[in-house]
């Protein structure tokens, strides 16, 4: 009899989950952005966020503090919004 084979969903790529259902800070930077469908650098540009910190934040080398936890979850849902909102603010 062959054993059961368990398979796991990774969450932080699964694009049907809520951002407040992804397990790790690292996981949520990532599953954010690839729900976006942008490079690192593309998002760097599209929500000002410096590329060595969204790199850091992807790669666990830094923790993103709760108003970038926040910041990511408006963006995760409402990122043309926010894109409008830092057009005009200028940036």
């Amino acid at each position: 009899m062959a054993a059961a084979r368990l398979t796991t969903t990774d969450i932080a790529i699964d694009d049907k989950v809520a951002p407040s259902e992804v397990r790790s800070s690292r996981a949520l930077v990532q599953a954010v952005r690839w729900r976006s469908g942008l490079s690192q650098a593309e998002f760097s540009r599209a929500f000002a966020i410096p590329l060595p910190v969204l790199s850091g934040l992807e790669h666990g080398e830094a923790r993103p503090d709760a108003a970038m936890l926040a910041y990511l979850r408006v963006i995760d849902h409402a990122p043309d919004v926010v894109r409008e909102a830092l057009t005009r603010a200028g940036l």
